[in-house]
This record gives C-alpha cells, structure tokens and sequence, in this order.
C-alpha cells in the first residue's frame, strides 16, 4: 500500500468522525472541536489539564482553545480549578454533564460498529499499527507525543497498584496511569526506530 492511499483513508475516516462528533454535540450547539477538547479532557491526567495540555494536544492557537474552553465552561461541561502550588495555572476538570455527553458519544456508533466486526487479534494488531504511525509522526514532527502513563518510560511499578512517577517525583494511582499524560517519553523511540524514507 501506498502512503497516499494510507493518508487517503486517514483523511476519510477522520471526515467521518468529525460528522459523527458534530451530530452528537449539535443540541448543545457544540462544535467538534469542543467535543473533542471535552473528550481530552476526560482522559488526561493532573498534569495535562490545563488550557496549555489542550493547545498542546491539538495543535491549535491560544485563542482558538481559549473560546473553546470558554463555551465548554459557559455550558456547564467543565469546571476550573486553581493549582495548588502554582496560583497562576488552573486545571480544568468534565463536570457529571460533560460525562453524561460523552458516555452518550464517544466512542461515535460507527466506530462502534465497526470494530465489533473485527476479530480480536486484527483489533489488537489495528491498534498497535495505529499506534506506532502515531508515534513515529509525533517524533518526526518534533511534537509532544502525548502517551498513556502506565506505557511512558517514566514509570516505574512500585507494588501492587502503586507506580511513582520519575520525572515528576510523584507517586501516582492505578487510575493515573491509565491516563494520557504530556510528560510522556515512549521507552525506545529513536531515529533507529521510524521506518525509512519513502
């Protein structure tokens, strides 16, 4: 397979989602964008939180997140909290409205569907494919590759649902770690590793 039928089917299946997104948000007159900030949100972790986690994340301008943080907050869908040591940040936290949104549609029906009719063995190689292009992208383009903590080469397994964090110096839970963190460093991710030029 070529790398332009490879970016063609990325592109489609992206148009589809962001439909998908856009009907399930539009009684509340949210764009995808929204959703998927909200969507973020609930997945990430205490030390993503922020308006920069989400600018980081997406990609996007200060002041696109800004409105968009602006109207999930004005419906009620998150909620801000100051930091505790640092005054000057805020964490923004999926109010029970924002869960109750996204329980209804993420992941999107299509989606759904689709890998249901998947043999588990293809879901688990689909995944892992995903996400070493993911990765090998991220690197490429020099951008924070955003991972889950129980994957990121920072963590360490103390016992029995304890894990501490090496970077941060802070111990963390069993839920911590499965959330998406952008202090996150793969384990092995080099030059060596992203496949050659085409």
């Amino acid at each position: 397979m070529s790398a332009t039928l490879l970016q063609d089917y990325f592109e489609r299946i992206a148009y589809l989602l962001r439909s998908e997104t856009r009907l399930a948000g539009i009684h509340l007159d949210l764009h995808p964008i929204q959703m998927s900030a909200l969507h973020y949100l609930l997945r990430c972790n205490r030390y993503s939180n922020t308006p920069q986690g989400v600018t980081d994340y997406f990609g996007l301008t200060k002041g696109t997140v800004s409105q968009t943080l602006k109207a999930l907050e004005g419906k009620g869908l998150i909620r801000r909290s100051p930091d505790k040591q640092d005054g000057r940040k805020v964490h923004l936290h999926v109010t029970a409205e924002g869960k109750k949104l996204l329980q209804r549609s993420i992941p999107a029906p299509a989606v759904v569907g689709a890998w249901a009719g998947l043999p588990n063995a293809e879901q688990d190689q689909l995944v892992e494919v995903l996400r070493k292009i993911l990765q090998a992208m991220q690197f490429m383009n020099e951008l924070k590759p955003f991972g889950l903590c129980r994957s990121c080469r920072y963590n360490t397994q103390l016992g029995e649902g304890e894990f501490f964090c090496e970077l941060t110096r802070e111990n963390l839970s069993e839920t911590d770690v499965t959330l998406i963190c952008r202090e996150f460093q793969a384990p092995s991710l080099s030059e060596r590793d992203l496949p050659p030029p085409l």
